[in-house]
């Protein structure tokens, strides 16, 4: 049994401590804080000794710099990372916070904005770490989780995260929170980043990570009490851009497009991931290039509520040329492999809020420039690719 005259907060999981500290400061250690005090020491002893070996993979450019954001990450309590599209940040900044010893008296909280990524991104981490997912790397979204009490890095849904405020207002169960794609600027996130600014002013020990491809760094980092900026580079491989605009109808234009990829010779990646705003369009738009090009194309479908089964068919390696028909679930975090081109309509449905009906609505707009760089991006991970713009 732990004796209760000295009590060091680092010694027992963060849920614990301040529980703990009040009993010791009140001189009240009673027999049931004994136990839990006892408990909470096994528990951090054991998620310790659970900790895989962290290594980061030489072909990221994040990687180069990750010792620089350990550093970082143990001096101060926020962090901004500026990473272009394929640098390996959403991968490689949890692996960053387990060799900055975070992780072991509360998970590393990795926020994902959409469903989709959060499964990816918690597979892919699991299989660099050589460990099976729901264990030492989970990840939770509405309807489906999978992890533990011992688990370290836990990969959720913004949403979630904010749901979880509501029981525990200090996230005592976490270590650090990493904010990923903070340019989108949802009602989630500015929600979340106004109330991590508050937190880690009352929570010492809290990290965070605020991390995106194309925010303001200046704004962020001075938001957050002019935080350290580490601006990382991405893999980009030339991509060509090739304007078509839909001049009669945009059949014609799309089978121009898809024709001239068919028969254009390259020994790189032949896949086409196509970006269509919703899924209704999604549905259409497969059945209508199944019926123009028949066996010359195997057509996969990519969006929110598609099943997790038919999702892992995008991931695994096809007979045929694939072209994947999405919406902008693929623009971030998510990457899907062996894409060489990629058809931008530069449309997409964005969530707003309508004074006049008091209901949010789903409306088709143009897309920014940011999220056209981001598409863009998505062929040039890893071989120069083309980047098709119907407007």
């Amino acid at each position: 049994m732990v004796k209760a005259r000295a009590f060091d907060p680092n010694s027992v999981m963060a849920r614990d401590a301040r529980d703990i500290a009040r009993a010791v400061n009140n001189g009240k250690v009673s027999d049931r804080v004994k136990t839990r005090w006892a408990g909470s020491v096994e528990r951090l002893a054991r998620r310790g000794s659970s900790v895989p070996a962290v290594s980061y993979p030489p072909e990221l450019p994040i990687s180069l710099h990750c010792d620089s954001i350990v550093e970082l990450i143990r001096a101060h309590p926020v962090v901004i990372v500026a990473g272009e599209t394929g640098s390996g940040k959403t991968t490689q900044l949890p692996k960053t916070c387990l060799a900055a010893g975070l992780g072991r008296r509360g998970m590393i909280g990795h926020t994902q904005p959409r469903r989709l990524a959060a499964r990816t991104v918690a597979q892919r981490i699991a299989a660099e770490l050589s460990i099976s997912l729901g264990n030492e790397v989970g990840y939770a979204v509405r309807f489906d989780d999978k992890w533990n009490e011992n688990t370290l890095i836990k990969v959720m849904t913004d949403g979630l995260l904010l749901n979880e405020i509501r029981s525990d207002r200090d996230l005592n169960a976490y270590d650090a929170i990493i904010v990923d794609e903070a340019h989108e600027r949802s009602l989630n996130v500015d929600f979340l980043l106004g109330y991590l600014k508050r937190l880690v002013e009352r929570r010492r020990d809290l990290k965070v990570l605020i991390t995106s491809a194309t925010i303001d760094v200046d704004v962020f980092a001075h938001h957050f009490s002019d935080a350290p900026i580490v601006s990382v580079s991405g893999r980009g491989y030339p991509v060509e851009t090739r304007y078509r605009p839909v001049s009669e109808s945009f059949e014609e234009t799309l089978q121009t497009c898809l024709a001239e990829i068919r028969v254009e010779k390259t020994t790189g990646p032949r896949d086409v991931l196509m970006f269509l705003p919703g899924e209704r369009d999604i549905l259409d738009w497969s059945r209508w290039i199944n019926r123009q090009f028949r066996d010359q194309y195997e057509v996969l479908p990519l969006y929110a509520r598609l099943p997790p089964r038919e999702q892992k068919r995008i991931f695994e390696p096809g007979r045929r040329h694939r072209v994947v028909l999405a919406t902008n679930i693929a623009e971030t975090s998510l990457t899907v492999p062996n894409i060489g081109y990629v058809v931008d309509l530069g449309e997409a449905r964005v969530s707003r809020y309508s004074f006049r009906s008091k209901l949010q609505r789903l409306p088709i707009e143009p897309i920014s420039q940011a999220s056209a760089d981001q598409r863009q991006g998505r062929c040039g991970r890893i071989a120069p690719g083309v980047c098709y713009r119907l407007y």
